[in-house]
């Protein structure tokens, strides 16, 4: 009896795995880059720049580095994350870390590295940069490069000028 229980569990088991897409497989893209914000709340400047995965880069006293950094396809719900290591340079000339996790770009209040002089969080993750990637650089593979004023993910340019265009003047009324 209970090995038929347990013969029906494990056939209704696969059968609902079967039946609903679970979210776990859905598909990651790894990309190269990832994009913080950074607050300097002395001056009150918010400041955004791209790091490349396993490259180490300074914001004020704090040195970010990524790890990875995951998109999903445009056909299924955004969700990027990252996994973040973030030091700090205390005044003694020392190297702490201070956050070791995952950040997520949709809740950047959740995991956002809160200092008492610097704020750090993800916003983003791209396929290419218009900062060269370092010399050493091992990550995933860099799609194209990204001309100045250009994003690698809007997709090819159809010649079309979109926007509202420059409005044409009132004849005179008088």
């Amino acid at each position: 009896m209970k090995a038929a229980k347990r013969a029906f569990r494990v056939i209704g088991l696969a059968a609902a795995t079967a039946a609903v897409p679970s979210l776990a497989s859905a598909e990651k893209i790894e990309n190269p880059v990832a994009v913080f914000s950074g607050l300097d709340k002395i001056t009150g400047r918010i400041i955004s720049f791209d790091v490349y995965i396993g490259e180490t880069v300074q914001f004020g006293a704090l040195q970010v580095t990524p790890r990875v950094c995951h998109t999903r396809p445009q056909t299924e719900s955004p969700l990027t994350t990252g996994f973040v290591q973030v030091d700090e340079i205390t005044l003694n000339n020392e190297v702490r870390r201070i956050f070791s996790g995952w950040m997520y770009a949709a809740s950047p209040g959740l995991h956002a590295v809160e200092h008492p002089v610097y704020d750090i969080w993800l916003t983003d993750c791209k396929l290419a940069s218009k900062v060269p990637p370092p010399e050493d650089y091992d990550g995933p593979p860099i799609k194209g490069v990204v001309a100045e004023g250009e994003d690698p993910l809007a997709g090819p340019d159809d010649g079309v000028d979109s926007g509202p265009g420059v409005p044409r003047p009132k004849p005179f009324e008088g």
